[in-house]
């Protein structure tokens, strides 16, 4: 994904000017920005600080990567589990069971 040209504290001060009843479409000309992404921003980050915005996007990078942790040990969890049961089939097969 593409990072974002606006630091936390830019995107915070827009947010504020949109709080203090300047015109959407005027933020958006100003800064050069798509009222979807103004929208985007204030649907985020409303209401938070610059330092809590940059919180909220370490937790959802830490998020991230522990979802791809649990997705591999997951995959592997089901590796281990098919070839248990592939070597119990075949111990089984060979006591003619």
């Amino acid at each position: 994904m593409k990072a974002s040209k606006f630091s936390d504290a830019q995107k915070a001060f827009l947010l504020q000017q949109g709080d203090d009843c300047v015109p959407v479409a005027e933020i958006c000309r100003k800064a050069g920005i798509s009222q979807a992404t103004d929208f985007s921003w204030k649907k985020k980050y409303a209401g938070l600080l610059p330092d809590e915005m940059r919180r909220l996007k370490q937790l959802e990078y830490e998020n991230n990567r522990l979802k791809k942790i649990v997705a591999d040990l997951s995959l592997d969890k089901e590796m281990l589990q098919d070839i248990v049961k592939r070597n119990v089939w075949s111990a089984l097969s060979l006591q003619g069971f």
